[in-house]
């Protein structure tokens, strides 16, 4: 269970603190003591808060509910998360999840004529999908993303940029050469870029397609199930292979962060020195 690992982040003591239940407490002991007229219920109240904030995030039961606290609201996040993902797709994206959906419905519904004893195979396809279905957005987020960028980049721009700033490089003033061979440097970058992230974008939609056709095949099996394990083990192969392509386009994606390479720092007195901006031409 997701509740019963414990990573070291959690402050049961904290979480004792801030419990609903210890707030009621001591908000009584405050106005008992303010109709008393008497500091002695704060002062009882404090004895008692030091006793309980001593014992119970030592208790086990306590800290099996503050993690499940913390995983449910993790989960939460990871839901918003994911909708926020969803509500960014393009309608021809949203309908084709719509029909991956469809899909793990079918599967589902399959899945419940098993017999008692192959329950254990439902319980663990449920998760198994819903990993899919989640990754799904989170691919074909990464899909529109990537072609937004390579809709709007034009590699022969950049390419033609770059060489006529090499062929000009030796006519110009020594700051203005240092100035361009950043820039050549950059849009060297980008152009590299540019074909990682092409290729990225490659293998998010083969990985997509990949989703589709393997849940449609455990669909079709789905319907007389003959051996739920093989099918399981189907599902098991299919994440493997989409936690793997997850890790590359988190690794592209990281592609879009600019690094602090080499950029100019241009000043008014590097271009009023040499009369010249950029090498005599303005970059679009």
């Amino acid at each position: 269970m997701a509740d019963d690992k414990d990573d070291g982040s959690i402050s049961y003591v904290k979480a004792a603190f801030h419990w609903q239940y210890n707030w009621i407490s001591l908000a009584g002991a405050a106005g008992f003591a303010v109709i008393s007229g008497s500091a002695l219920p704060l002062l009882l109240a404090a004895g008692l808060e030091l006793i309980y904030l001593s014992t119970v995030p030592q208790n086990a039961r306590f800290q099996r509910l503050v993690r499940s606290w913390k995983y449910a609201e993790q989960k939460k996040q990871q839901e918003r998360g994911l909708n926020d993902l969803f509500r960014e797709l393009p309608p021809e994206m949203r309908a084709r999840y719509a029909r991956l959906d469809a899909v793990c419905g079918a599967i589902r519904e399959n899945y419940k004529r098993l017999t008692a004893t192959s329950q254990m195979f439902a319980e663990q396809m449920e998760s198994k999908l819903d990993g899919l279905a989640q990754s799904y957005v989170r691919l074909l987020n990464s899909a529109f993303h990537h072609r937004q960028y390579l809709a709007t980049t034009n590699p022969e721009v950049i390419r033609k940029e770059a060489a006529a700033l090499q062929a000009d490089l030796e006519r110009e003033p020594a700051k203005v050469q240092e100035i361009n061979r950043k820039r050549i440097e950059i849009l060297n970058k980008r152009l590299e870029k540019f074909d990682k992230i092409k290729e990225n974008c490659q293998v998010v939609n083969a990985q997509c397609a990949a989703i589709e056709d393997v849940l449609q095949l455990i669909r079709d099996q789905s319907v007389t199930m003959h051996d739920p394990q093989e099918i399981s083990e189907h599902l098991d192969n299919l994440v493997k292979d989409v936690e793997q392509t997850e890790e590359t386009v988190r690794e592209v994606e990281s592609i879009f962060d600019l690094s602090p390479l080499a950029t100019p720092d241009f000043t008014a007195d590097d271009v009023g020195s040499t009369g010249k901006t950029f090498g005599g031409r303005v970059r679009n």
